[in-house]
């Protein structure tokens, strides 16, 4: 039980992984790879170009995303991977300017850290903290003092985030043509560094989705990611750059149409495991067979802890979910007090349900209302944009999960089904 229990911890996989099972998000019959898609639009792409990539948590973007950073290599991109929540407060409104300012932060760390050298033998960083006490004249805080960390604070400290963004909305024209200019001198060093002058260079900036807001705030940090896809969408395509930009996956539905005002690039969207057949309850095996497939790859003698029946009960509660599958079944294994209770069969599963539906509950009654109204039409049901945080925190928080098989759909999470059918049931 503890080999088991550690074996689903929840990690990122690093491109060939041994317990990496491939077909998980190629999606047989229901659409092709979104990471070979991905890849073959970057080796396809010819003097740069953006890409868009999104997915509810615990659908894997973290790790698709390296193994992507591993094939356009194996292709002859040189590719670099960024976390932009090292960079960014992810808490609070972005703006084009930090954004930026971040992405070319992170391109110069990736850069120094594969050669050992930046361009120009100065970091980005160097760069920005000689403009903001240069040109910005930021007074209030001693950016020059020693010690002091522009990219830490800009990561960690609200204040110094507002400061620079206030002071910086004067400027926005040239942050965007100085993070452009550095880049674009960056792809030139580093084809230098590759004797290539044709070089591929790409960038992936993950943890994009994970910028949301909080209580009265949050309305207005949806509406900021919005404007930097929206109406930033050329600030975004950087000459001579291959950019990945992963995004959340309300934007699509918010802002449709902001990927064409970015040369056109279509959001490929991981998605939960086809747990369900196409728009309906009831399961499909072969979503089932998957999740069978990704336990054994980790584990293999799960048989001896679970029997068959449970660990399907256990897949359909996680709605296909890869990451709520795995906690469910840890919750399962440290009550277990006796050998004799193994293989755990179905009924000794409830308690681990019962304890994650907890966790999304209570819920409103309107939230419910609309819950139900997804759940009938497997639409988001988006009424006005005014709505948009409370959508957002059903996708953010897995109250909602997304499917494609046969075409893009929605469905209440399983656990939370028999709640919203009970409140259907009471209403007048």
């Amino acid at each position: 039980m503890k080999a088991l229990y550690n074996a689903l911890a929840d990690r990122v996989l690093e491109p060939h992984d041994p317990v990496y099972v491939e077909e998980l998000n190629a999606k047989a019959g229901f659409g092709g790879d979104p990471v070979e898609e991905l890849a073959t639009e970057i080796d396809w792409q010819e003097g740069g170009g953006v890409c868009l990539f999104t997915g509810q948590r615990g659908t894997g973007k973290s790790t698709e995303l390296k193994r992507l950073q591993a094939r356009l290599e194996e292709l002859g991109v040189v590719a670099f991977y960024a976390d932009l929540s090292e960079y960014v407060l992810l808490t609070k409104e972005i703006e084009i300017s930090d954004f930026l300012v971040s992405v070319a932060g992170a391109l110069s760390e990736q850069i120094q850290a594969r050669y050992g050298a930046s361009p120009g033998n100065r970091s980005y960083w160097d760069r920005f903290r000689d403009f903001l006490t240069q040109d910005v004249s930021l007074t209030e805080i001693k950016i020059g003092a020693p010690g002091f960390d522009v990219k830490a604070a800009l990561k960690s400290d609200p204040e110094f985030k507002r400061l620079v963004q206030e002071k910086s909305r004067g400027y926005v024209a040239q942050i965007v043509a100085d993070t452009h200019h550095f880049i674009a001198e960056a792809v030139q060093w580093v084809r230098v560094k590759e004797s290539d002058s044709n070089k591929k260079v790409a960038v992936i900036i993950d943890s994009v989705e994970r910028i949301r807001g909080v209580g009265n705030e949050a309305m207005a940090v949806y509406e900021s990611v919005r404007n930097l896809f929206f109406g930033h969408a050329d600030s975004l395509r950087i000459p001579l750059l291959h950019v990945v930009y992963t995004v959340p996956p309300y934007l699509p539905i918010l802002a449709a149409g902001a990927g064409s005002l970015l040369g056109g690039a279509v959001t490929r969207r991981l998605v939960s495991i086809h747990i369900f057949k196409d728009r309906s309850r009831e399961p499909d095996k072969a979503g089932l067979e998957t999740l069978h497939k990704v336990v054994a790859t980790r584990f293999g003698d799960w048989h001896r802890l679970f029997s068959i029946d449970a660990l399907d009960a256990l897949a359909i509660s996680s709605g296909g979910d890869l990451r709520e599958f795995f906690r469910l079944i840890r919750l399962c294994l440290p009550s277990v007090r006796d050998d004799a209770e193994l293989p755990l069969e179905a009924r000794a599963v409830a308690a681990a349900q019962n304890a994650a539906r907890n966790e999304m509950l209570p819920i409103p009654a309107d939230h419910l209302d609309w819950l139900q109204r997804i759940s009938v039409s497997h639409d988001t049901c988006l009424a006005k944009d005014a709505d948009l945080p409370v959508l957002a925190h059903f996708l953010d928080n897995r109250l909602v999960l997304n499917y494609r098989n046969g075409s893009d759909w929605y469905d209440v999470h399983p656990l939370l089904r028999s709640v919203v059918d009970a409140h259907v049931a009471a209403s007048p």
